[in-house]
């Protein structure tokens, strides 16, 4: 039996709050659609108080932001790109183009073709979220874009220093100190300044999800990304105290991060409240993960393993962690999450910022049907196809007219006939 001891609030009120947040971002599209840079540079000013003279910024100003950071800094940044190259690159070389003769004289194979320019968008309003240069830019420029462009929002009235020194390290080719759905516009349908892209990824906030969902076909995207979201499975070989740092650790992104619990213990079902009232205590962030926990936390108390399966692959999280005595039961056994986090040696902070794997990942249940950004995101898998002999052409050009017949498809059986006249040969 799948008992739930404490649920998240009403789908109804978040629906109601997409809503406000659609119409507020279809407002702020249409006005860089009309108005260009005139719009960017309004919304800009309105909503981070920032009027440069370029949302570029120069060869001398990213100097300067690097030249701020100390050695420690520079060197954890690297290590941290380091890891993320090394896995980026491996899931690369997985990608083989191919070509085969599927028939005598017939030819077919296809080629993995990076896309030409990508956006890479760093959130930084409210955290100064570095490790999405990593993921993004690094990841694009692995899996070869030409073009790859950085932005983020300004944080304290000035470009982060760490995020700059991030993109910068990570290799984008332009970076912009520039935020938000004007963002996501310029870059999806260009200004005078800024020239469009064909692909945005990153996270962002609720507007830069929607923006993205908006203007998806007119560029590609990686994915719609919500708030963060946090699934921990344990048993009774686990202990309350890191099951709620847990919690707590992702819920800190946002007053509507969901941090769900899913256990077979009834003893720390029970016992998970308190502890986690008692690390609000001492968390400095507790005025976000307290609303978070309050409005979105969900304990969730199953009775056998299976049903801990079966509820997860429901809930289908973004991040998963599990700590359990067979961890592997559930990378064998789950099909529905956006990256799993096996044992308590790791956590879902490791792969947010260090540990390789990438970052941006499904949410809101879309882990049923697509994982996360990876090389492969930028990448496009075209086919080709080539006849050698006539006597290929007019084997398949006869299957063709026949099948176009079928569907009443003159022209394109015309296509198949013509051939046919032409290389047939003669009895």
């Amino acid at each position: 039996m799948i008992r739930y001891l404490k649920q998240s609030k009403p789908v109804e009120a978040q629906a109601e709050i997409a809503s406000q947040v659609r119409d507020t971002v279809e407002q702020i599209i249409a006005n860089v659609a009309l108005n260009g840079d005139a719009a960017v540079r309004e919304y800009s000013r309105k909503f981070d108080q920032w009027d440069p003279a370029s949302f570029r910024l120069s060869e001398e100003e990213i100097a300067a932001c690097v030249a701020s950071l100390s050695e420690q800094e520079i060197g954890d940044i690297k290590f941290a790109q380091a890891q993320v190259r090394r896995f980026a690159e491996v899931q690369r070389a997985s990608m083989h183009d191919v070509e085969v003769e599927t028939l005598p004289g017939v030819i077919l194979g296809h080629r993995n073709i990076p896309v030409n320019s990508v956006a890479c968008y760093i959130p930084g309003g409210k955290y100064p979220l570095l490790a999405s240069a990593h993921m993004s830019v690094l990841t694009a420029k692995v899996a070869g874009v030409k073009r790859v462009v950085a932005a983020a929002p300004p944080f304290d009235g000035r470009p982060h220093p760490a995020i700059v020194t991030a993109m910068y390290l990570a290799g984008a080719d332009e970076i912009y100190c520039l935020g938000g759905v004007q963002a996501i516009a310029a870059f999806a349908l260009g200004t005078a300044d800024l020239k469009p892209v064909d692909m945005i990824v990153g996270p962002g906030n609720a507007y830069v999800a929607e923006a993205k969902r908006q203007l998806f076909g007119k560029i590609g995207i990686d994915l719609i990304a919500g708030p963060t979201e946090t699934l921990v499975i344990a048993d009774d070989s686990s202990d309350v105290e890191i099951i709620a740092a847990d919690l707590l650790g992702q819920a800190e992104h946002g007053v509507n991060s969901p941090a769900v619990f899913l256990t077979n213990s009834p003893a720390l079902a029970e016992n998970l409240p308190a502890e986690i009232e008692r690390q609000l205590g001492i968390l400095s962030t507790a005025p976000v993960a307290s609303v978070a926990w309050r409005d979105y936390g969900e304990i969730i108390l199953c009775d056998t393993v299976e049903e801990l399966v079966q509820e997860a692959d429901r809930i289908a999280s973004e991040h998963v962690q599990v700590m359990t005595r067979d961890p592997l039961y559930f990378l064998e056994n789950m099909t529905n999450y956006g990256a799993l986090f096996l044992g308590e040696r790791t956590n879902v902070s490791y792969g947010d910022k260090v540990i390789g794997t990438n970052h941006t990942l499904p949410t809101t249940g879309t882990a049923r049907y697509t994982g996360g950004l990876w090389v492969g995101k930028f990448i496009k898998t075209c086919t080709y196809q080539r006849v050698l002999t006539d006597e290929a052409s007019v084997l398949v050009g006869e299957y063709c007219s026949r099948l176009c017949g079928m569907e009443g498809f003159a022209g394109h059986k015309e296509q198949a006939d013509i051939r046919i006249r032409r290389y047939k040969q003669p009895a």
